[in-house]
């Protein structure tokens, strides 16, 4: 029998009490919501300097900002096509949410990949619980320490520690899983989620292919490469992890790519030689499916062919990473790389339930007559 740990005492607390405030009610009206999505955008912007001495690195406002601009469309009610024994009925789809979310954020980028998800579940009106990862341990204690003076310390408790914590987390019931790290992990959180049938949200990894065509922009390509793999010093899901080229332009990639880095040590960037385009898309088709794929070619015909016969979380041509800055695109993975996306209203929809609605009226009971026993069709007549 597992025993409880004041830790874990302190956690199901924690839980109980972001359910509480949920099922209160208090989180639902959009008001409180944009409330709430101010005031996380006013840490931020009161707080920068704090953060920017955690981690040197950009925080998405933007996902706040674009949250509180479109949360009263998002949360509307999303008329459907009606069939023609719906036609004078309301019949619409009314987002709503789940309960409380467990957000388990990653260090490589632990503001970016905590706040975002967070947004999200706000915007949603959601509870929720946040984990933050032990390995960035100053943006870990200094989010503990603000958020519950912007947020409501109800309903968006902050959770620190490490392993020990996070598990004993996963073993309280949640209504979502949010995570954000390796796939290794990723199988023990979706084992967890799973005694409870809480869906969850992974984005994990897998390694990105770069095909680099002999007839594009080497130069130009090796350059936009580089700075993708070294940039946040090549702790970055989405980095690209190898090339592949043919061996006609190998030298030409070795060289281009010592010209763009000054780095002594930095990450390894394997260079993977195959025959022609159709030994590439093999190549990365015998493989697991990556969170990205990256495809440097000026050929249309090209391009389209290989994202058509791969497949991969998302995918850059002519350049990389560039899909995860652009909110209206969903972000996610796919098979081994993750399940789930998120971004903008993606992270909304993603944390809500979309709840089917059909309003009748009792009125007009003659056309439903045929649908009952003739005994009843007899006694409605009369």
């Amino acid at each position: 029998m597992h025993k409880i740990s004041e830790c874990d005492w302190m956690e199901r607390q924690l839980l109980q009490q972001a359910k509480e405030a949920f099922v209160s009610g208090r989180a639902r009206p959009l008001e409180f919501r944009l409330q709430q999505l101010h005031a996380l955008q006013r840490m931020i912007m009161e707080k920068e300097t704090e953060i920017s001495t955690a981690l040197k690195q950009d925080i998405s406002r933007n996902e706040i900002k674009l949250a509180i601009e479109k949360l009263a469309q998002w949360a509307a009610p999303r008329p459907v096509e009606k069939s023609l024994f719906t036609i004078s009925d309301e019949v619409y789809i009314q987002p709503e949410p789940l309960g409380v979310v467990l957000i388990i954020g990653a260090w490589n980028y632990p503001w970016a990949l905590t706040l975002i998800p967070l947004v999200g579940a706000i915007a949603a009106g959601n509870a929720a619980v946040v984990k933050p990862s032990e390995l960035s341990k100053c943006s870990s204690l200094l989010l503990h320490a603000l958020l519950p003076c912007y947020l409501d310390k109800d309903l968006y408790p902050v959770v620190t520690g490490g392993v020990s914590e996070t598990q004993q987390l996963l073993r309280l019931r949640f209504d979502h899983i949010f995570y954000t790290g390796g796939s290794t992990a990723g199988k023990l959180v979706m084992e967890a989620a799973a005694r409870h049938l809480t869906p969850v949200t992974l984005e994990l990894g897998g390694k990105s292919p770069c095909y680099i065509d002999k007839d594009c922009d080497v130069r130009t390509a090796c350059r936009r490469v580089t700075w993708g793999k070294f940039v946040n010093c090549g702790q970055t899901c989405i980095a690209p992890d190898y090339i592949l080229c043919e061996p006609c332009i190998q030298g030409q990639v070795v060289e281009f790519i010592r010209e763009t880095l000054l780095e002594i040590f930095g990450p390894l960037l394997p260079i993977v030689t195959v025959s022609d385009m159709e030994d590439a898309i093999n190549f990365i088709n015998e493989r697991e499916k990556p969170l990205a794929l990256y495809i440097f070619c000026s050929d249309q015909k090209a391009i389209k062919r290989m994202i058509e016969e791969t497949t991969s979380g998302g995918v850059t041509v002519n350049d990389v990473m560039m899909h995860y800055t652009v909110s209206s695109l969903p972000f996610g993975g796919v098979g081994q790389s993750g399940m789930g996306h998120y971004h903008g209203k993606h992270t909304f929809d993603q944390l809500s339930h979309q709840r089917a609605c059909l309003i009748r009226s009792l009125k007009m009971e003659r056309v439903n007559l045929a649908r009952y026993p003739p005994q009843d069709r007899r006694r409605a007549r009369h």
